[in-house]
């Protein structure tokens, strides 16, 4: 990705200490234009500056227990526009969470764990990738 424009990322999390260490790997490994939210209303609220992705906790009820939780605002931004890709995160490995993650349209799923941001590294480029397989499949069809 060297050489690209920079990514705008969204990091969504209502754990302060996580957000900020995901925030630190990520501008040190590639170049990102982050954004960071402690609530899914702030995320919401701030969908206009466009982001590419969005990486959003699946909880989100840590500062307010009244708080969007992630799915709610997993939804939400897919109402705004539905081609932001939006990696869902948790602490939770079950495999009902994950599977709701997708029913309500996210484009993944992980873990947090001791591996989570080498996924994350991994899963950014492939979102690029179908994206681009996307536009000409659609560029494709379009002249059939």
């Amino acid at each position: 990705m060297k050489n690209a424009p920079k990514i705008k990322l969204f990091l969504v999390d209502d754990d302060a200490l996580f957000l900020k260490l995901l925030k630190i790997e990520f501008l040190q490994h590639e170049d990102f234009d982050i954004e960071t939210f402690a609530t899914g209303e702030f995320c919401v609220a701030n969908l206009s500056n466009s982001p590419d992705v969005i990486i959003l906790d699946y909880h989100l009820d840590g500062i307010d227990k009244n708080a969007m939780n992630g799915i709610e605002t997993l939804d939400k931004i897919k109402i705004f526009n539905r081609d932001i890709p939006v990696i869902m995160l948790s602490s939770q490995d079950r495999i009902d969470v994950a599977i709701n993650c997708m029913h309500h349209k996210a484009f993944d799923y992980v873990v947090k764990s001791e591996t989570a941001f080498v996924r994350l590294q991994k899963i950014i480029p492939r979102i690029f990738k179908y994206k681009k397989i996307k536009q000409e499949l659609t560029w494709y069809m379009e002249r059939m």
